[in-house]
């Protein structure tokens, strides 16, 4: 019999020091129980397969299939739902791969201005719980709920479990969360116990918990590094806590000394509000490293739709274009071009960013690639442009696209790598 606090994760009720296996209340096995419980305020929140069950919650014919959003055959898989992954599909596999490991997946193309707004929508519970909500993407999110207590009149572990009961009852779908003393250990913790899962990780034992995870669980840690740090013999956070520090930042650098840092629990960022922000990215860490150009702009056109979906759903155009590389030897390039006039529109951040990556793809093995739009400003309507007389009917061609999808669902148009069809 625990002596822990904790409360009945099915009716919320705080758990006397007495209780078993069941909740008092209302007979639920669904406890969550910590010593740290009521300590705790730094949390990572993360929607569980979003795009894949927002598309089941509004195809329930879908619920039991295994779904796979992304490109056609030659792109990528921008995310999979549970019954996928079993088959072991993964977000960022080659849309072929994903297809021979489950041929009767249903793949549906992104709707990307549908996925936008349910996060906007999960983002406002996050703020209405507090104001210290830092957003890493549409569908995940780091809270600082120090302080909340006097607020809702409860800890913050409760607060949460309310959050995510809340966000369920409204959109109908599910979210993990983790809870701990620092960013780097909630991220780490909402990654234990999916989908629907509430995990913690405190001070007390997180030095044990730490230090028989695998290096490549680290977050920030690539497949690249993490196969370069096992070549070194370092494959625990154990071995990377016996070189140290400065061994460490002298054979990796910066991110050795990262790393060496998150070995022993120690993360000292601050969650920030993203209120004002300046640019929009998106970006994505290769299994393998790709060096040939058609592999590269395959990856690149599904951030090329993340990136926009999220300008469209926050209203705002941007006049900069950055790509982003990074080589197999950790080398950062990046790569900018001005536009005549802003945009939100995926097309021509594609185009863009086929151009700029044009002279890079060289023969250069590549572990990362992204895209970032900048010199953000309220949306303005599409312009023309007199160099491309097809770029107005292009960015027609993808609003129809966008209406249709919130319309009919991920199967009405086809969109993506067609794109690249126009001159």
């Amino acid at each position: 019999m625990s002596t822990d606090p904790g409360y009945c994760r099915t009716c919320l009720t705080p758990l006397p020091p007495e209780t078993r296996s069941t909740c008092p209340a209302c007979g639920s096995k669904r406890l969550l129980r910590h010593a740290e419980i009521n300590a705790l305020s730094i949390a990572h929140i993360d929607c569980d397969a979003f795009y894949a069950a927002i598309e089941k919650r509004d195809d329930p014919s879908l619920a039991d299939k295994p779904v796979i959003i992304g490109g056609r055959q030659r792109g990528v898989v921008a995310t999979a739902c549970y019954v996928a992954r079993l088959y072991g599909v993964r977000s960022a596999m080659p849309m072929f791969q994903a297809l021979k490991r489950c041929p009767d997946a249903v793949v549906l193309q992104p709707r990307g201005s549908v996925y936008a707004a349910e996060g906007r929508r999960i983002r406002e519970m996050m703020e209405a719980a507090t104001p210290l909500v830092e957003p890493l993407s549409i569908d995940e999110a780091f809270l600082d709920l120090t302080g909340t207590q006097r607020l809702h009149g409860h800890p913050p572990a409760l607060t949460l479990l309310e959050l995510q009961r809340h966000i369920f009852t409204e959109t109908g779908l599910t979210v993990s969360v983790g809870l701990s003393y620092n960013k780097f250990l909630a991220k780490t913790a909402s990654d234990l116990d999916k989908p629907d899962g509430f995990a913690l990780i405190g001070e007390a034992e997180a030095g044990d918990f730490l230090k028989d995870r695998p290096v490549g669980s680290v977050f920030g840690v690539g497949p690249a590094f993490a196969a370069r740090l096992q070549r070194d013999g370092i494959r625990k956070l154990a071995d990377v806590l016996r070189h140290g520090d400065k061994a460490m930042a002298q054979r990796y650098g910066e991110a050795g000394l990262r790393l060496s840092r998150l070995a022993r629990g120690e993360d000292h960022r601050r969650v920030s509000p993203d209120r004002e922000r300046k640019s929009i990215s998106s970006e994505t860490t290769f299994n393998r490293d790709i060096a040939d150009r058609a592999g590269l702009e395959s990856r690149l056109w599904s951030l090329c739709e993340k990136t926009a979906a999220q300008a469209k759903v926050k209203a705002v155009s941007g006049t900069v274009v950055t790509l982003k590389l990074k080589t197999a030897k950790f080398k950062s390039i990046t790569r900018r071009r001005t536009l005549r006039a802003p945009t939100q529109l995926a097309d021509t951040l594609y185009r863009v960013g086929c151009e700029l990556l044009a002279p890079e793809a060289n023969g250069t093995a590549y572990r990362l690639i992204g895209i970032g739009l900048s010199g953000l400003e309220d949306a303005a309507p599409d312009a023309g442009d007199l160099l491309d007389p097809n770029a107005l009917k292009r960015a027609a061609a993808e609003r129809a696209m966008d209406r249709a999808r919130e319309k009919f669902g991920g199967k009405a148009v086809i969109k993506g790598r067609s794109l690249r069809r126009d001159p």
